[in-house]
């Protein structure tokens, strides 16, 4: 939210100096493609922010699982000595 309110307040900042503009139309196609090209790199970091941020909820949410699944194992040996000490019990009856 940050990051755009201050592309936002730049943008705003810089109108006055967009509107003087060029004195030739070739220094304004050069400006213009530089502004295209650093608005694909812009949407190229965004990109690799979003799939960065993917990726790590996909780690999270594999790690959790396997942090499950060895919790249950866990559950099934406290189970598994539970009810082989009950046999021992019955065993001295």
């Amino acid at each position: 939210m940050t990051k755009k309110f201050l592309v936002a307040a730049a943008a705003i900042a810089l109108l006055p100096l967009g509107a003087c503009g060029h004195k030739t139309d070739a220094a304004d196609n050069v400006q213009a493609a530089a502004d295209n090209t650093a608005d694909a790199i812009d949407a190229n970091a965004d990109a690799m922010r979003d799939e960065g941020s993917n990726i790590a909820d996909n780690v999270q949410a594999t790690m959790d699982n396997k942090a499950d699944a060895m919790n249950n194992k866990a559950d099934a040996v406290r189970a598994a000595g539970e009810n082989k000490a009950d046999a021992i019990d019955d065993a001295k009856k």
